[in-house]
C-alpha cells in the first residue's frame, strides 16, 4: 500500500516537472504560448529546422566573404 503511494507521488512529480518544461519551452519558442503540447513540439521542431537553415546560411556568406 505504501508503495503505491508513493508511486502516485512519483508520477505527481513527473508531471509536474513535465508541465513546467512545456511552460518554459512555450516561452522559448516563438508563437508558442497558449499552444496545446502536441503542436508546440512540431513548432519547435519547425523553429529549430529553421534556426539550422540560417546558421547554414550564415556559415556560407562568413566563408565568402572572408578577407
Amino acid at each position: 500500500m505504501y508503495e503505491s503511494k508513493g508511486r502516485r507521488r512519483c508520477r505527481r512529480v513527473v508531471r509536474g516537472s513535465t508541465r513546467m518544461k512545456v511552460k518554459k519551452l512555450q516561452t522559448l519558442v516563438p508563437g508558442g504560448r497558449g499552444l496545446q503540447p502536441g503542436l508546440l513540439f512540431l513548432r519547435t521542431a519547425v523553429y529549430i529546422l529553421q534556426l539550422r537553415l540560417q546558421l547554414n546560411a550564415l556559415r556560407t556568406l562568413s566563408k565568402i566573404y572572408k578577407p
